[in-house]
This record gives structure tokens, sequence and C-alpha cells, in this order.
């Protein structure tokens, strides 16, 4: 699979101002990810958000650490409007930067913390992405992410294979492979979970509209490039209602969350799976 990062740039640019409104998986899979934040003892002065959209998880990051300069970073140059636009004019703690995960525009230790919901199902190159960000961090800083794992939309793609053999979904990383691609970058001690959270929908046009305003349409190089007839959508609609559950069409997300750390001294590649740092004072103990 390739992702075309112009077509994705585009979609989330058109999407931007209504993006928000309709981001009720986006919001709930940051605010899950905000709430791991409060069971580790770090005190950053610089936090990257990678992949930012409308700044809603930045904003939050300024209040929870006071005082550190957060830069919001996203593919999407409305995006960032769109999220400058909510911002104070003055004393802002916030910073703005266009720029790609797979070759970012920063330098090396740069930050103590970079935080990226929901942004790296968009990357064509998972180890580059995620040497980018190591090197971004300073040493022991910590990368706190969410992604999408291969059963999202699987009801769509199922239903859509009974259509046709055409590629309508994207296609998204396991959560092993994601861990390997950590430990390929040089990071140290990666935990990973996964978790699948259902929305539910009137019918199949509400779900697709949905994606389409999210800016979540298929960019993947080697989709079909023809217009999608009415028929196939009919056939579609009529494949999706079998998984109609309480009058609702469900539609299944699954949602990888992980965290690693850059570690405190450069490690050979080599001696990653046996060798590992680990701040423990950034671990808090809950009585």
């Amino acid at each position: 699979m390739a992702i075309n990062k112009t077509k994705v740039a585009a979609s989330f640019n058109r999407s931007a101002q209504d993006y928000a409104n309709h981001a009720v998986l986006q919001r709930t899979v940051a605010e899950r990810l905000l709430e791991r934040l409060e069971l580790v003892n770090i005190s950053p002065k610089m936090i990257i958000d990678v992949g930012s959209g409308p700044g809603g998880a930045a904003r939050q990051l300024a209040k929870m650490y006071k005082g550190a300069q957060v830069l919001q970073l996203d593919l999407s140059m409305e995006m960032l409007r769109q999220s400058r636009s909510q911002d104070s004019r003055f004393f802002s703690k916030q910073q703005y930067i266009c720029g790609d995960a797979e070759s970012l525009p920063l330098g090396r230790d740069t930050a103590e913390l970079v935080f990226s919901s929901l942004m790296l199902q968009w990357c064509n190159d998972l180890d580059a992405a995620f040497t980018q960000m190591q090197n971004t961090l300073k040493k022991q800083g910590l990368f706190l992410f969410a992604t999408l794992g291969p059963d999202t939309l699987k009801e769509l793609r199922s239903s859509w294979a009974e259509v046709d053999d055409e590629l309508h979904v994207n296609t998204f990383i396991d959560m092993h492979d994601v861990g390997d691609a950590l430990l390929r970058a040089g990071f140290v001690e990666p935990v990973m979970d996964v978790e699948h959270i259902s929305l539910t929908y009137e019918d199949c046009f509400s779900l697709m509209k949905d994606l389409k305003t999210l800016g979540a349409s298929n960019a993947d190089d080697n989709r079909s490039r023809g217009l999608t007839g009415k028929n196939k959508i009919k056939d579609l609609e009529s494949a999706y209602e079998k998984y109609r559950t309480g009058g609702r069409l469900p539609a299944t997300y699954e949602v990888v969350y992980g965290h690693a750390w850059a570690p405190l001294q450069a490690t050979p590649p080599d001696s990653l799976a046996n060798e590992a740092y680990f701040p423990i004072s950034s671990l808090k103990i809950r009585d």
C-alpha cells in the first residue's frame, strides 16, 4: 500500500472546518491517551503533537504541563489554521508547523514528549517516522501514540469485498509490527495494547459521509480511479445490512495504543532485544 500524502493533505484541508464537530472517535482516543500521561512522572519543557489536527489535544497538553511549549505539527495547513484561530493571540505557548512525520523539520534532541493520536496510519514508512521521532526526543524522552489496527472498518471492508475486487478501504498495520518498528528505530521498553471501539450509524450512507467529513477517504495510490456507480453503492448498502444490530449499523475501529522511551544512550541495533534503559523515576505509583 502506498499512501498519497498530497491526497491526504488535500482531504484534511477540505474537512478542517467541520472536523471537530464529527470527530467522535478522534476525541475519545485523544482523551484516553491524555489519561495515560497521568501515570507518568515527566515535566516536559517542549512537547510535539505530531498530527495535531484542530489542536484539541495540544491545548489539553498545555494545560497539563504549565509553562511547556507545545508544537503542533500537521500535514494539513488548514487544520493548523483552524487550530490557530482558537488560540490566544498573546502569550501563547502553542507553535505551529506544517510538516510530514516521515521527514520532521525539527532538530535533534528537541523535545521531552512526542504525542501522536491517530496519525501514524497515514505514514508510508513507519520505520522512518519512528526514527524521526526518536531523533527529535531528548534522552529518556517519551513517545506516546495511538494508531489504527487491521480490524478497523472490518464491516465496510467485508461488505465491499462482496461487491467487487477493488481496494476501497485503507489497510492498517498490526500491533506487533508497530512494536517491532519501535525497536528498529532505537526506542526502548515499548508497551502496546489494543482496544476495539464501535460507532453506530443509521445507515451505510451516514457512515460514508462521516468518513468523508473526517478526511478519512481511501488515500491508497492503488485504489480504483474510476467513479463508484449507484448500483455498486446499492450493493454495498445491501451487503452491509447483515451487520445491523438493534436498528443500527456498526463500524469497528481497532485502536492500538503504545508508548516507548528514547534511550539513555545510543543503543546498537543488534542489542535492542537484550538490553534497555528505562527511567524508573518516570513512573507514578498509585496508592
